[in-house]
C-alpha cells in the first residue's frame, strides 16, 4: 500500500501499530534511532538519517511529543516546568504537518496530536476531543486531548471494576508489555515507556475511523 504515515515521537509505535498490521506504510520518527529535532524538510521532502519521504505522499500524521513539561503530576519544586523546552518538541511535530499540507498536491488526509489532559491546552486551546481509555473498553483510565484534523473514533464503554479504579487510584494499573525489538532510549526506563504506551483499543478505533 502506497499510503505513508507519519509516527512522530511514537515510542513503541503502539498509536500507528493498526496501520502497520493493514500494510500502511508507516515511518516511525523516535528516539533513539531518529531525533525529530534533525528532520531537514526541504524541496517537498522529509530528510532524517536514512529516511527521505516525499512531502507529498504523507496520508497520515500522528503526533505524541513528550508530556513531561505539560503534564499536571509533574512535581516542581526541584525541576521548575521548562515550557520552552517543552514546546519545542510540539512546534517541530507541527511543522511537519504544515510542511506536508502546504503543497495543493498533497495526498495528507488526517492528522493527530495527543497529549495527556495538562498544561498544553494553555498554548494549543481546547482540543476538539478528549478521551480516556476506559471510552474504548480498557481497565485504566488516563484523560487524554487529541488536538488536529481527524475523524472522532467510536468508543466503546466498559465500567471499570472496583479493582482496577483502585489499581489506578495508587497508580498501579497493569501495564502493556513492550514490543520485540523495541530499544530503550537514553534515560527512559522500561516502566516509563510501558506506561506510555498508547492503547491499543483506541489505536484500533482511530485506525476504523482514520483509513
Amino acid at each position: 500500500m502506497d499510503k505513508i504515515i507519519l509516527d512522530l515521537c511514537g515510542g513503541t509505535g503502539a498509536w500507528s501499530k493498526p496501520y502497520k498490521d493493514a500494510g500502511y506504510d508507516v515511518k516511525l520518527i523516535t528516539l533513539p534511532k531518529y531525533n525529530l529535532f534533525d528532520v531537514i524538510e526541504r524541496e517537498r521532502e522529509i530528510i532524517i538519517g536514512d529516511l527521505v519521504i516525499n512531502a507529498n505522499d504523507v496520508y497520515g500524521i500522528l503526533c505524541a511529543p513528550t508530556c513531561t513539561m505539560f503534564s499536571l503530576a509533574r512535581t516542581t519544586a526541584k525541576t521548575p516546568r521548562d515550557f520552552e523546552g517543552g514546546m519545542a518538541l510540539v512546534k517541530k511535530c507541527l511543522e511537519i504537518v504544515w510542511f506536508c499540507r502546504c503543497s495543493n498536491n498533497s495526498k495528507l488526509k488526517f492528522w493527530a496530536l495527543e497529549n495527556p489532559m495538562g498544561y498544553l491546552r494553555q498554548f494549543l486551546g481546547k482540543p476538539p476531543y478528549t478521551f480516556s481509555p476506559e471510552d474504548f473498553g480498557e481497565p485504566y483510565s488516563k484523560k487524554t486531548d487529541l488536538w488536529g484534523y481527524y475523524n472522532i473514533p467510536k468508543g466503546c464503554y466498559r465500567e471499570m471494576t472496583d479493582e482496577e479504579k483502585a489499581r489506578c487510584a495508587i497508580n498501579k494499573r497493569i501495564l502493556p508489555e513492550l514490543p520485540d525489538g523495541y530499544e530503550l532510549p537514553d534515560n527512559f526506563t522500561r516502566q516509563q515507556a510501558r506506561r506510555s504506551m498508547t492503547s491499543s483499543k483506541f489505536a484500533e478505533a482511530f485506525f476504523k475511523a482514520n483509513k
